[in-house]
Protein backbone atom coordinates (compact mmCIF):
# COMPACT_ATOMS: atom_id res chain seq x y z
CA UNK A 1 0.00 0.00 0.00
CA UNK A 2 1.47 3.34 -1.11
CA UNK A 3 0.44 6.53 0.65
CA UNK A 4 1.22 9.96 -1.53
CA UNK A 5 1.55 13.22 0.58
CA UNK A 6 2.26 16.10 -0.74
CA UNK A 7 2.02 19.79 -1.64
CA UNK A 8 -0.59 21.54 -2.79
CA UNK A 9 0.38 22.29 -6.83
CA UNK A 10 3.42 19.62 -6.37
CA UNK A 11 1.78 16.77 -8.87
CA UNK A 12 0.91 14.65 -6.15
CA UNK A 13 -2.58 13.36 -7.38
CA UNK A 14 -0.95 12.96 -10.72
CA UNK A 15 1.84 11.12 -9.95
CA UNK A 16 -0.25 8.55 -7.82
CA UNK A 17 -2.48 8.52 -10.56
CA UNK A 18 0.37 7.27 -12.77
CA UNK A 19 1.59 4.53 -10.22
CA UNK A 20 -1.90 3.25 -9.68
CA UNK A 21 -1.92 2.52 -13.17
CA UNK A 22 1.47 0.81 -13.62
CA UNK A 23 0.90 -1.44 -10.42
CA UNK A 24 -2.48 -2.02 -11.19
CA UNK A 25 -3.79 -0.57 -8.22
CA UNK A 26 -6.79 0.99 -7.26
CA UNK A 27 -6.55 4.93 -6.62
CA UNK A 28 -8.19 6.87 -3.95
CA UNK A 29 -7.97 9.88 -4.55
CA UNK A 30 -11.89 11.40 -5.30
CA UNK A 31 -12.78 7.51 -4.54
CA UNK A 32 -11.80 8.55 -0.92
CA UNK A 33 -14.09 11.44 -0.68
CA UNK A 34 -16.78 9.68 -2.66
CA UNK A 35 -16.39 6.72 0.00
CA UNK A 36 -16.27 9.10 2.69
CA UNK A 37 -19.22 11.40 1.78
CA UNK A 38 -21.15 7.78 1.12
CA UNK A 39 -20.52 6.80 4.76
CA UNK A 40 -22.07 10.25 6.24
CA UNK A 41 -25.07 9.80 3.58
CA UNK A 42 -24.88 13.52 3.22
CA UNK A 43 -26.67 15.37 0.39
CA UNK A 44 -26.62 18.78 -0.76
CA UNK A 45 -29.82 19.47 0.26
CA UNK A 46 -29.42 18.96 3.91
CA UNK A 47 -25.59 20.49 3.55
CA UNK A 48 -27.48 23.50 2.89
CA UNK A 49 -29.65 23.63 5.68
CA UNK A 50 -27.06 23.06 7.82
CA UNK A 51 -23.74 24.92 6.97
CA UNK A 52 -24.56 28.12 8.83
CA UNK A 53 -24.51 25.79 12.06
CA UNK A 54 -20.95 24.49 11.55
CA UNK A 55 -18.37 25.94 13.71
CA UNK A 56 -16.27 28.51 11.42
CA UNK A 57 -13.30 27.22 12.83
CA UNK A 58 -14.04 23.46 12.14
CA UNK A 59 -15.86 24.05 9.17
CA UNK A 60 -12.71 25.76 7.64
CA UNK A 61 -10.62 22.80 8.80
CA UNK A 62 -12.99 20.36 6.90
CA UNK A 63 -12.47 22.11 4.21
CA UNK A 64 -8.86 21.33 3.73
CA UNK A 65 -9.63 17.58 3.20
CA UNK A 66 -12.27 17.79 0.87
CA UNK A 67 -10.10 20.68 -1.28
CA UNK A 68 -6.80 18.32 -1.79
CA UNK A 69 -8.99 16.34 -4.22
CA UNK A 70 -7.15 15.67 -7.06
CA UNK A 71 -4.70 18.42 -6.71
CA UNK A 72 -8.14 21.41 -6.97
CA UNK A 73 -10.76 22.83 -5.28
CA UNK A 74 -14.38 20.98 -5.65
CA UNK A 75 -17.99 21.76 -4.50
CA UNK A 76 -17.80 21.40 -0.70
CA UNK A 77 -21.75 21.18 -0.43
CA UNK A 78 -21.46 17.68 1.00
CA UNK A 79 -19.22 18.64 3.54
CA UNK A 80 -21.07 20.95 4.59
CA UNK A 81 -23.19 18.84 6.74
CA UNK A 82 -20.44 17.72 8.53
CA UNK A 83 -18.00 19.17 10.93
CA UNK A 84 -14.40 18.41 11.39
CA UNK A 85 -14.54 16.01 14.43
CA UNK A 86 -17.39 13.59 12.31
CA UNK A 87 -15.02 14.09 9.12
CA UNK A 88 -12.23 13.19 10.86
CA UNK A 89 -14.00 9.82 12.08
CA UNK A 90 -15.42 9.18 9.23
CA UNK A 91 -12.36 9.37 7.32
CA UNK A 92 -10.60 7.00 9.90
CA UNK A 93 -12.49 4.42 9.45
CA UNK A 94 -12.57 4.79 5.86
CA UNK A 95 -9.17 4.22 5.42
CA UNK A 96 -8.69 1.62 7.76
CA UNK A 97 -11.00 -0.62 5.44
CA UNK A 98 -9.47 0.54 2.62
CA UNK A 99 -5.70 -0.49 4.54
CA UNK A 100 -7.28 -4.07 4.99
CA UNK A 101 -7.78 -4.14 1.20
CA UNK A 102 -3.96 -3.79 0.61
CA UNK A 103 -2.75 -2.89 -3.17
CA UNK A 104 -4.02 0.60 -3.26
CA UNK A 105 -2.80 3.99 -3.34
CA UNK A 106 -4.11 7.00 -1.26
CA UNK A 107 -3.44 10.24 -1.70
CA UNK A 108 -3.20 12.74 1.28
CA UNK A 109 -6.54 12.95 4.31
CA UNK A 110 -3.78 12.65 7.34
CA UNK A 111 -3.60 8.86 5.55
CA UNK A 112 -0.07 9.24 6.74
CA UNK A 113 -0.81 9.51 10.01
CA UNK A 114 -3.67 7.28 10.11
CA UNK A 115 -2.00 4.53 9.06
CA UNK A 116 0.90 5.08 10.98
CA UNK A 117 1.20 1.88 12.47
CA UNK A 118 1.12 -0.54 9.87
CA UNK A 119 4.47 -1.99 8.33
CA UNK A 120 2.56 -2.63 5.17
CA UNK A 121 2.24 1.27 4.42
CA UNK A 122 5.49 2.73 1.92
CA UNK A 123 4.60 6.38 2.19
CA UNK A 124 6.19 9.24 0.49
CA UNK A 125 5.90 13.21 0.85
CA UNK A 126 6.22 15.59 -2.61
CA UNK A 127 6.85 18.68 -2.74
CA UNK A 128 8.16 21.76 -5.10
CA UNK A 129 8.90 24.98 -5.46
CA UNK A 130 6.62 27.70 -5.26
CA UNK A 131 6.86 28.72 -8.66
CA UNK A 132 6.92 24.79 -9.87
CA UNK A 133 3.33 24.33 -7.53
CA UNK A 134 1.96 27.98 -9.36
CA UNK A 135 2.84 27.07 -12.55
CA UNK A 136 1.28 23.69 -12.78
CA UNK A 137 -1.62 25.11 -10.89
CA UNK A 138 -1.87 27.57 -14.09
CA UNK A 139 -1.34 24.82 -16.29
CA UNK A 140 -4.38 23.24 -14.96
CA UNK A 141 -6.69 26.37 -15.77
CA UNK A 142 -6.63 27.82 -12.62
CA UNK A 143 -6.49 32.14 -12.75
CA UNK A 144 -2.90 33.47 -12.01
CA UNK A 145 -4.93 35.36 -8.77
CA UNK A 146 -6.66 31.36 -8.09
CA UNK A 147 -3.25 29.89 -8.53
CA UNK A 148 -1.49 32.12 -6.34
CA UNK A 149 -4.44 32.30 -3.58
CA UNK A 150 -4.44 28.22 -3.67
CA UNK A 151 -0.62 27.55 -3.29
CA UNK A 152 -0.12 30.07 -0.38
CA UNK A 153 -3.08 29.24 1.54
CA UNK A 154 -4.29 25.18 1.19
CA UNK A 155 -0.61 24.17 2.62
CA UNK A 156 -1.03 26.49 5.78
CA UNK A 157 -4.41 24.92 6.16
CA UNK A 158 -3.13 21.66 5.99
CA UNK A 159 -0.74 22.22 8.26
CA UNK A 160 -3.45 23.79 10.75
CA UNK A 161 -5.39 20.55 10.56
CA UNK A 162 -2.69 18.37 11.46
CA UNK A 163 -1.33 20.55 14.25
CA UNK A 164 -5.13 20.64 15.47
CA UNK A 165 -5.91 17.01 15.37
CA UNK A 166 -2.11 15.57 15.89
CA UNK A 167 -0.25 18.20 17.79
CA UNK A 168 2.33 17.51 15.29
CA UNK A 169 4.08 19.69 12.88
CA UNK A 170 3.07 18.89 9.00
CA UNK A 171 4.88 17.69 7.43
CA UNK A 172 5.67 15.17 9.99
CA UNK A 173 9.16 14.14 9.07
CA UNK A 174 8.97 10.64 10.47
CA UNK A 175 6.50 9.29 8.83
CA UNK A 176 7.78 9.26 5.49
CA UNK A 177 10.07 6.85 3.68
CA UNK A 178 11.10 9.38 1.47
CA UNK A 179 10.62 13.07 0.73
CA UNK A 180 11.16 14.14 -3.11
CA UNK A 181 11.11 17.13 -5.26
CA UNK A 182 8.72 16.54 -8.13
CA UNK A 183 10.91 19.16 -10.15
CA UNK A 184 12.52 16.25 -11.92
CA UNK A 185 8.92 15.81 -13.65
CA UNK A 186 6.26 13.53 -12.95
CA UNK A 187 7.53 10.28 -14.84
CA UNK A 188 11.01 10.59 -12.73
CA UNK A 189 9.08 10.86 -9.98
CA UNK A 190 7.13 8.08 -10.47
CA UNK A 191 9.83 5.89 -11.15
CA UNK A 192 12.32 6.92 -8.38
CA UNK A 193 9.09 6.36 -5.66
CA UNK A 194 8.55 2.33 -7.52
CA UNK A 195 12.20 1.77 -7.06
CA UNK A 196 12.32 2.45 -3.76
CA UNK A 197 9.21 0.25 -3.13
CA UNK A 198 10.64 -2.24 -4.84
CA UNK A 199 13.84 -2.12 -2.80
CA UNK A 200 12.28 -1.99 0.50
CA UNK A 201 9.79 -5.17 -0.08
CA UNK A 202 12.99 -7.23 -1.32
CA UNK A 203 14.41 -5.58 2.15
CA UNK A 204 11.58 -6.94 4.05
CA UNK A 205 11.65 -10.28 2.20
CA UNK A 206 14.77 -10.49 3.12
CA UNK A 207 15.03 -9.35 6.86
CA UNK A 208 11.95 -12.18 6.87
CA UNK A 209 14.11 -15.49 5.64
Amino acid sequence: MLVVEREYGAGGSAIAARIAERLGWKLYDHALTEEIAALAKVNPDMCRKREERVDPFLYRLAKVFWRGSQERSVSLADSDVLDADRLICLTEEVLKKIALEGKCVIVGRAAAWFLRDRADTFCVFLYASRDAKYQRVLAEGKSEAEAIELVDTVDNERREFIKHYFDAEWPARHLYHVMLNTAAGDEPTVDTILQLMDAANRREGGAKS
